[in-house]
C-alpha cells in the first residue's frame, strides 16, 4: 500500500447487530485483514437497527452492516430525516428463517423436507390460513426486525402465498433481533422472521419450529450490506477502498478452508460479538439447508434488489427515483476497489 493511498482515517467505527452476517467484519478484525490494509477498527455491537441508522446519520460510527433496504429508504428519508447512503458492498446473502410457536406450527413440515410443505413455502402457508379460519377474529401478532427490511417483506410474502392478508388479518410488530426468542417463549408474540441464529436458537429451545426461510423465498438475495454515507464516502475514497479489500479478502479467507468456519465461529462466540447465542451451533453453517446463508459474491447489484423496492415502493405509495435506486446500489466504489472491469 502506497503513501499517497494510506486510508485518510485508520481509525474506523463500524456498527453491528449481533447476527451471524456480522462475521465479514468480525473475521476482518480478529483475523487481521482490517489491519493488512492500514485500519484500526473498532467493532460497535447495537442491539437495534434504527439506533445503528441513526448513529450512521449522525456521524457517529463512520459505516455499518446495514438492513439491504435501510441505505434506500435512508436515502429517499423515509427511515429518519433524508441521508444520502451507499451501500458499495454486500455483506451476507439469505439467511433468514421465519418461525412460528408450536401452536401455529403443530404438523407443519419443516423447510426443505421431502414433502410438498418442506420444498414449497406455499404450503405451510396456506396451512396457517386455514388455521387462522378456525380461530376466529383472533389475529397473529408476527415480528420482524424493521419496517424497512427483508424480514418484513419476506414475511408479507409468505403471508401472501397463504391468501393472508397482512395489514387485516395479522398483526405486525417491529422487535430487535435477539428478543425474538424471548418474546415467542413468553408469548407475546406468534411467530417472527429474523436472521440467523435467532430461527435456528428458537426451534433449538424448542419454543419454535421454522417453517419458511428467506432462501427459500428470495434465493440468492442481498440481506446485509456495508453502509456509509455519500459524504463520507466522498471524504474518505481511499478509507473506502481499504475497508473493502479488507472485507473481500476476509470473504476469501472464509471460503478457502473447512476449519475456517469453526474459527470465524469461535470469534463470533466472543463476548463482544455474540457470545451465549451461538452455543447450539457446532461451526458456522454456510450454504446448508434450511438456511443456506452464504458470504460470497459481494459485489452490489441493484437489480438484485427488485423486490425490495417493490416493496418499498408500495410502503411509501408512489414509484422511486430510478437514478437514486442505482447510485444507492452502485458497484463503482467495489471495483474500484478490486479493480473489477479493469483491463
Amino acid at each position: 500500500m502506497s503513501m499517497s493511498h494510506a486510508p485518510e482515517r485508520p481509525r474506523l467505527t463500524l456498527g453491528f447487530v449481533p447476527l451471524l452476517d456480522a462475521v465479514l467484519p468480525i473475521i476482518a478484525r480478529e483475523g487481521g485483514f482490517f489491519a493488512a490494509e492500514g485500519l484500526d477498527v473498532t467493532l460497535s455491537r447495537e442491539s437495534a437497527w434504527s439506533t445503528l441508522r441513526d448513529k450512521l446519520a449522525a456521524g457517529l460510527i463512520d459505516s455499518a452492516q446495514m438492513l439491504a433496504p435501510l441505505p434506500l429508504a435512508m436515502s429517499l428519508g423515509a427511515s429518519g430525516s433524508r441521508c444520502d447512503t451507499l451501500a458499495p458492498l454486500v455483506l451476507g446473502r439469505n439467511g433468514n428463517t421465519l418461525v412460528l410457536s408450536h401452536r401455529w406450527a403443530e404438523g407443519m413440515a419443516a423447510p426443505f423436507d421431502d414433502t410438498p410443505g418442506g420444498r414449497d413455502p406455499a404450503v405451510n402457508a396456506r396451512d396457517f390460513a386455514a388455521r387462522l379460519q378456525h380461530r376466529g377474529p383472533m389475529r397473529p401478532r408476527l415480528a420482524m426486525v424493521h419496517p424497512f427490511s427483508s424480514h418484513h417483506y419476506q414475511l408479507r410474502d409468505w403471508l401472501a402465498q397463504g391468501g393472508i392478508d397482512p395489514d387485516t388479518e395479522a398483526e405486525l410488530v417491529a422487535l430487535p433481533p435477539s428478543r425474538m426468542v424471548e418474546a415467542l417463549e413468553q408469548g407475546r408474540i406468534d411467530g417472527f422472521c429474523v436472521g440467523e441464529p435467532w430461527g435456528s436458537q428458537a426451534a433449538h429451545r424448542g419454543g419454535g419450529h421454522i417453517v419458511a426461510t428467506g432462501a427459500q423465498l428470495w434465493p440468492g438475495h442481498p440481506e446485509k450490506m456495508l453502509g456509509v454515507t455519500r459524504d463520507w464516502a466522498e471524504r474518505y475514497p481511499a478509507t473506502l477502498t481499504a475497508m473493502i479489500r479488507a472485507l473481500v479478502a476476509a470473504a476469501d479467507w472464509l471460503a478457502t478452508a473447512p476449519e475456517h468456519r469453526r474459527e470465524a465461529r469461535d470469534w463470533l462466540a466472543l463476548p463482544p460479538y455474540l457470545d451465549r447465542a451461538l452455543d447450539h451451533l457446532p461451526t458456522l453453517p454456510l450454504g446448508e439447508a434450511p438456511v443456506d446463508q452464504r458470504f460470497t459474491s459481494l459485489r452490489p447489484e441493484a437489480n438484485q434488489l427488485r423486490s425490495v423496492v417493490q416493496h418499498l415502493a408500495q410502503q411509501l405509495d408512489g414509484p422511486l427515483d430510478r437514478d437514486r435506486i442505482d447510485a444507492c446500489y452502485s458497484p463503482v466504489h467495489f471495483d474500484a476497489a478490486t479493480h473489477q472491469g479493469c483491463a
